[in-house]
């Protein structure tokens, strides 16, 4: 192989996409809440927040964390949804006076399987339903308390803590509106057999039949289909929501607003300007050919390159015809190469903005070639390197 055709090492290419005219994004709307953020799903970006790390009181929206946990319990094979839990008289009786409290109304001595109790920690929002999963899966609140932190350190939730699993008031009890975000964006992905319990309207035990009390799943101008209210004297009145519209997943956390009805009036400010003034576009496929590189040394002269996840990019609508990717080898590639290996990084600009960087990686395999494959390009490489 001759030098000629190793040269371009560090070259990159441009590719742009077009899909709509240009649009204008405003600025987000001012919410009356202590905190709040807008989250895309699909990419993570962040396109409203205002005071989204302060540590508040989640209320029952750490119920949220209980049915994770629970979730993580039943894929782990630690537990069955027909389980029966054998309910306590500390369950039984959950602060039935605590001004607010909700209840499924579980009965003391009795037996209930997993998923009714989690279908009442997410449609009830019942505290007792809460403390009753977490005495079985951990033998006390306490230790279901440590499980649930353990979960939330594994998922980034930087600035959250939880001291029981119903949200009713305690010193240190707190969560923050990013890290309420990340855990339904988690929930989303990891457990959706169990996040489709949260868009149920009713849920009926004991005879007893109760509302869902997220009142955005009956609003017919968004698809909503979660996730959690709460509320304390504390925290106020507080929403997590999540709704789809044409491919895209917006969550928004609202915390700390007046009254049901502005929990409710907050959120869907939010999800109404994400979906009316952003898109999510996926402008790169993981495992398909995105540029090809020579490479020294292997029994291949040429190696594709690629990236090893689908890439999701949230821009203001209107403006995806500015968006350019850049690929970068950032060195030469000599064999041998495995298939994911990191070669470089691909830059997304929008405009002249940089906007994300990702991995570029080798989407094969490629072994050292023989010695004399090797000694032909050490010659190439030693003669290239005299011009």
């Amino acid at each position: 192989m001759t030098n000629v055709f190793k040269q371009g090492l560090f070259s990159a290419l441009l590719i742009g996409f077009s899909y709509v005219t240009h649009a204008i994004v405003p600025a987000a709307p001012d919410l009356s809440a202590k905190s709040y953020v807008l989250m895309d799903f699909d990419s993570g970006k962040i396109l409203v927040e205002n005071n989204a790390d302060l540590p508040l009181p989640p209320a029952s929206l750490t119920k949220m964390m209980t049915s994770y946990v629970v979730s993580a319990e039943i894929a782990d094979g630690n537990l069955k949804l027909t389980d029966k839990v054998h309910i306590s008289k500390n369950a039984w009786a959950q602060n039935p006076l605590f001004q607010g409290s909700s209840l499924t109304w579980i009965e003391v001595n009795t037996e209930v399987s997993v998923e009714d109790l989690l279908k009442g920690v997410i449609i009830q929002s019942g505290n007792d339903a809460s403390v009753a999963l977490a005495e079985h899966i951990a033998g006390s609140e306490d230790v279901f308390a440590d499980l649930m932190n353990q979960h939330a350190v594994r998922l980034g939730m930087t600035n959250s803590n939880f001291k029981n699993s119903n949200g009713l008031p305690a010193e240190g009890h707190v969560s923050t509106a990013r890290d309420l975000a990340i855990l339904t964006a988690a929930m989303i992905k990891n457990f959706p057999e169990e996040y489709a319990y949260y868009k149920e309207k009713w849920f009926i035990f004991n005879g007893i039949k109760q509302p869902n009390r997220n009142s955005l799943l009956w609003d017919e101008s968004l698809s909503v289909d979660g996730v959690k209210t709460g509320h304390t004297e504390a925290a106020g009145f507080c929403l997590v929501s999540s709704a789809t519209k044409n491919g895209m997943r917006l969550i928004s956390v609202v915390l700390g607003t007046k009254s049901k009805n502005g929990r409710k009036v907050e959120s869907k400010k939010l999800l109404s300007y994400g979906f009316r003034f952003y898109e999510t576009v996926k402008p790169l496929q993981a495992g398909k050919q995105l540029h090809q590189q020579l490479i020294w040394m292997g029994e291949k002269e040429i190696v594709n390159l690629g990236i090893a996840n689908d890439i999701y990019l949230t821009i203001p609508r209107g403006k995806a015809k500015q968006l350019k990717a850049r690929y970068v080898v950032e060195k030469e590639l000599e064999a041998p190469i495995v298939k994911g290996q990191l070669v470089g990084k691909i830059f997304f600009t929008l405009g002249d903005e940089n906007i994300a960087e990702y991995p570029l990686v080798a989407l094969e395999e490629i072994k050292e070639a023989g010695f004399l494959g090797r000694l032909s390009d050490s010659v190439s490489r030693w003669f290239g390197s005299l011009f």
